[in-house]
């Protein structure tokens, strides 16, 4: 069983507050919008950590996962960010991490409400494998982290958006760098609802409540039934991937 106190003060990029049973999880760097690092104890390191204390915290009976300020995540943190691509050892963490990122998320026996809270072009696909997931009428959905920046896309976008988007679009939006606006990305199915930017959070939190009426074996048992398939394609799929970007390095 995981200390809420303990690990809602160890990650530097993650804050977390609960209320009644609520969790909200946000992203961030220094206090404002995400900047994606993937260096020991950057972005990439915390999440798989911190994803896997929250899923073993049986007090957490919703989670709503979003960013800070008008951004999600659109640029890397370029101190953070590895440089020697021979350097095997760091690629067997990074590629460990990356496993334990989504696998952990996955692992959450609490239902997941995604806040997109704006552009959303690396690593969207946090939000978009949530059960409920809400946007900012200004939040558009990009993958620019991978094959935009000469990166293979193998560390699970290769697997989220062809599953959200069909095979075609899929990997047109990864290979092309496309930007699906938010009312585009609720006619596709991405989104469930978008919403004015003030008015995210509170419909969040909204939702959150209206989900806690139900039983908890009720919560439990329905996201680990709806989770299912997406931990079974990635367990299938993510490590190869993962391998085939660290050889494109």
């Amino acid at each position: 069983m995981s200390d809420f106190a303990q690990y809602s003060n160890q990650h530097r990029n993650i804050s977390f507050e609960r209320r009644d049973g609520i969790l909200q999880i946000r992203l961030h760097t220094d206090g404002q919008p995400l900047k994606w690092g993937a260096v020991r104890g950057s972005i990439h390191d915390q999440l798989g950590e911190a994803f896997y204390q929250v899923g073993r915290d049986p007090l957490n009976e919703v989670v709503i996962l979003t960013g800070t300020g008008d951004v999600f995540c659109t640029e890397f943190n370029m101190d953070e960010l590895p440089t020697d691509s021979t350097d095997h050892d760091a690629w067997y963490r990074i590629v460990r991490e990356g496993k334990d990122l989504l696998m952990n998320l996955l692992d959450i026996d609490a239902p997941v409400i995604g806040a997109v809270n704006g552009p959303a072009h690396y690593h969207a696909e946090l939000l978009a494998l949530s059960d409920i997931v809400l946007a900012a009428d200004h939040a558009t959905f990009a993958d620019l982290a991978h094959y935009p920046s000469s990166t293979v896309p193998g560390d699970g976008a290769h697997v989220v958006w062809p599953m959200l988007l069909g095979p075609n679009r899929g990997r047109y939006f990864l290979m092309m760098g496309e930007q699906i606006p938010a009312a585009e990305a609720k006619a596709l199915g991405i989104v469930g609802e978008v919403l004015p930017k003030d008015g995210l959070l509170p419909r969040a939190w909204e939702i959150a409540r209206m989900l806690k009426q139900k039983p908890l074996r009720v919560l439990r048992n329905t996201r680990i039934a709806l989770t299912q398939r997406l931990k079974k394609n990635l367990l299938e799929e993510l490590g190869f991937g993962l391998q085939l970007e660290g050889h494109g390095l």
